[in-house]
Parts: structure tokens; C-alpha cells; sequence
């Protein structure tokens, strides 16, 4: 008898460590975009954290590897922006990767544009539109008061999910708040000068930034949103240049450059890449230097 004690002793133990192992683990992280992963750090530094796409990627166009299916089987939680950003390709992987935890948003999936009032939303789209969102714009991680909210939202979820670490969580939302709240009147005095300039641009990526500090995108590259640059477009453009009222020429760090050094060259325009998400250049290391890279690289742009 003494010896089925302590086997049972040893086994209720050896159960307890597994248990306390799963415990302490994190949750698993699968993040669409690499804003949103690094959001996620930020809110859950001891969770393992995956990014399904880099800044040098368009979100719009993913293809499902094997890699992103095995990557999806294994989270939690899916954290993702919304707005039908990932509509092309994020269905797939929830199907393939037969995980029902990130198929619902009642479970582990998290849309960032569910918890914001978006832009440019439509009452109804059709495809002659081009490649537009009903839902409004998804690239809502350049405000950063909407930021906070979807902070917000993202801790309540992980707490949904894992309500033992829940102080960590809002311990961990307290302090991000904290830090990001204080830095935002920094960065809109940096942005001060930068009120009523005019750019023209691609697609609507940076349609969050622009309102936030004041300037205006007067044209796209785009003659339709997701469609390339044609010469008659392009010819159109060249024309608007030339009342002298254009800051720049913006593009995103995944996007194709041709069509706005075509323009830049004959309107004696600088054409300036900003990074569409952290990692898109090597100062965008996080959120926090994210922004200050993009408001630096504008300031250097108005200055020239």
C-alpha cells in the first residue's frame, strides 16, 4: 500500500507540473499584421507571438503556406485588423488549419476594426469601385487614439482566454496606456508643421495618418484602389503637380515604387517610402518607433 501511495503521490505531482508548465507557457499569438504582433507584445510579453506578414508585404495578398496553416493550427488566439483586409486569404487558413479556437469572435479571433469607429466606411461596394472596404479602412494602426482602444479590446480578450494571468494583462495594459498616452502629444508637436501639406499617394495605407496630422492626400497613384498606375493616369497626375502645391510623393514600404519615380522625376518631386508597419525600415523596431520614424522621414521630406 505504501508503495501505490507514493506512485500516486509522484503522479499527482508529476500532474500538477504539467499543469503549472501550461500555465506559464502564454498563450500562442498568431498576428496578421507585424503592428498587431507587436501590439500583442506590448500586452502579453510572455505569450509566443507569430506574424504571418511582414512590412515589405501587402496584407491584402497572402498566400496560405503550409507554414501559416501549421502556425494557425497551433494559436490561441488570431489577432488581425479587419475591415476585409485579410478577407482574401484568412479564411483559408482557418479552414485548413482546422483550429475552431480562431474562427469565431466569440472564441480566439480579434478583429482590431471591431473595436474603432474606421473611415471611409460605404453603405455599399461594388467591383467597379476597385479594391475598396465597406467596413472602412483597416490600416487604422496609424491613429493612435484608436490604438488605445483597440489596446483596450485585445486585453479584455486575452483575459477572456486566460483569466488566471488577468492581473498581468491589465497590469501589462496600464503601463502601455501609460507610456503611449504621453507620447502622443509629443509626437503631434513634432507633427505641428506638417498641417495642411499636400501629398500624393498610394492606395488609402496612410488615410489614418494623414487626418490625424492635417495633410492632405489631394490624389492617388492608383487610378482605382488596387490597381497599378497607368500612363494616362500617371499623365493626369503630372498635370495636378503643376499648380506647385505638392509636399511629396508617399509610398508604402511594400508597394511598387515605378509609377511614383516616373512621376516624381518629371515633377521634380521627392518620392518618399514610409514603413507601412514595424520592421518596414530599420528604425521601426516597435509601435513607439514606428511613429517617430514616420513623422521623421515626412519632417525630412518638408524641409528639403
Amino acid at each position: 500500500m505504501r508503495i501505490n501511495s507514493n506512485l500516486t503521490k509522484i503522479a499527482a505531482l508529476a500532474l500538477m507540473t504539467s499543469y503549472s508548465s501550461i500555465a506559464n507557457a502564454g498563450l500562442n499569438i498568431f498576428a496578421c499584421e507585424p503592428e498587431y504582433a507587436a501590439l500583442a507584445k506590448e500586452l502579453a510579453p510572455d505569450a509566443k507571438i507569430y506574424s504571418a506578414t511582414t512590412a515589405m508585404q501587402d496584407p491584402h495578398q497572402v498566400q496560405a503556406r503550409p507554414s501559416l496553416i501549421a502556425k494557425m493550427r497551433q494559436a490561441d488566439l488570431a489577432v488581425c485588423a479587419g475591415a476585409e483586409l485579410e478577407v482574401g486569404w484568412l479564411p483559408m487558413l482557418q479552414m485548413k488549419s482546422s483550429n475552431s479556437k480562431v474562427r469565431s469572435t466569440d472564441q480566439g479571433l480579434f478583429y482590431a476594426a471591431e473595436q474603432v469607429a474606421t473611415l471611409d466606411r460605404l453603405e455599399s461596394v461594388d467591383r467597379s469601385m476597385g479594391d475598396v472596404h465597406a467596413q472602412g479602412n483597416p490600416h487604422l494602426h496609424f491613429s493612435p487614439e484608436r490604438i488605445l482602444q483597440v489596446a483596450q479590446g485585445l486585453t479584455d480578450k486575452l483575459i477572456q482566454l486566460d483569466p488566471d494571468s488577468k492581473a498581468e494583462y491589465q497590469a501589462s495594459l496600464a503601463d502601455f496606456s501609460k507610456r503611449w498616452s504621453e507620447a502622443i502629444p509629443v509626437w503631434e508637436a513634432k507633427a505641428a508643421s506638417l498641417q495642411g501639406k499636400k501629398v500624393i499617394a498610394y492606395h488609402s495605407s496612410f488615410r489614418y495618418l494623414f487626418s490625424w496630422v492635417g495633410i492632405e492626400q489631394v490624389a492617388d497613384l492608383e487610378p482605382k484602389p488596387g490597381l497599378p498606375p497607368s500612363s494616362s493616369h500617371l499623365a493626369s497626375l503630372l498635370k495636378r503637380t503643376e499648380a506647385g502645391d505638392i509636399m511629396a510623393i508617399i509610398v508604402a514600404s511594400y508597394q511598387d515604387e515605378r509609377g511614383a519615380n516616373w512621376l516624381g522625376e518629371r515633377a521634380s518631386l521627392p518620392v518618399q517610402v514610409l514603413p507601412m508597419s514595424v520592421g518596414g525600415n530599420e528604425q521601426s523596431t516597435d509601435l513607439f518607433s514606428l511613429y517617430d520614424s514616420v513623422l521623421d522621414l515626412l519632417l525630412g521630406v518638408k524641409s528639403s
